[in-house]
């Protein structure tokens, strides 16, 4: 794990927290937007920017809590051997994903964030690998939205995107049907 990327990661998190007490707390000042199409600043009722507020202050919130988890933590991001890869590195973890299970490797950029999607036979056998409810469902909007559960970025780990794209990818063809 790169502790330089969680710090980051922590930084931008207290940037959108204290954004969120913000809006909580002077929703009137927070909702008053000065548009240069129109010439002109627009408002926003001050209930719905309350409830933005709170729902940015829950979601980084649980980011942060998820970060400094992350910078204490004293295991491997991602371990690549025989037997599969053991993922480490994100909310959505879940350990080892067997080399058989897996059937192909995608690539997809969402808002510049690279993800490896990792296409498996059986997805049900990984969500029921979830430690708690909360990242079941978080593996099933990835199903949802991706075809499969898993995915891996380089974001919190101390890897350039394009290097780990291309040792997984080797590793998938050299393990594949192996043992």
């Amino acid at each position: 794990m790169s502790k330089n990327k969680i710090y980051l990661l922590l930084l931008g998190v207290i940037i959108f927290l204290i954004g969120g007490f913000w809006m909580f707390i002077e929703p009137e000042n927070a909702g008053r937007f000065y548009n240069p199409m129109l010439k002109r600043f627009l408002y926003l009722n001050s209930e719905t920017i309350q409830i933005i507020g709170i729902v940015g202050i829950v979601f980084f919130g649980a980011i942060g809590i998820y970060g400094i988890r992350k910078l204490f933590d004293k295991k491997a991001g991602l371990i690549i051997d025989k037997n599969g890869i053991t993922d480490n590195s994100n909310a959505t973890s879940i350990g080892l994903i067997e080399w058989n299970d897996i059937f192909r490797i995608r690539t997809k950029e969402v808002m510049s964030t690279k993800f490896l999607l990792i296409d498996i036979e059986n997805p049900e056998k990984y969500i029921k690998k979830a430690k708690n409810g909360i990242q079941a469902k978080l593996m099933k909007v990835n199903l949802n939205m991706y075809e499969t559960p898993l995915s891996i970025t380089s974001n919190t780990l101390k890897y350039d995107f394009g290097e780990l794209e291309e040792l997984i990818k080797t590793e998938l063809k050299r393990n594949k049907n192996v043992g």
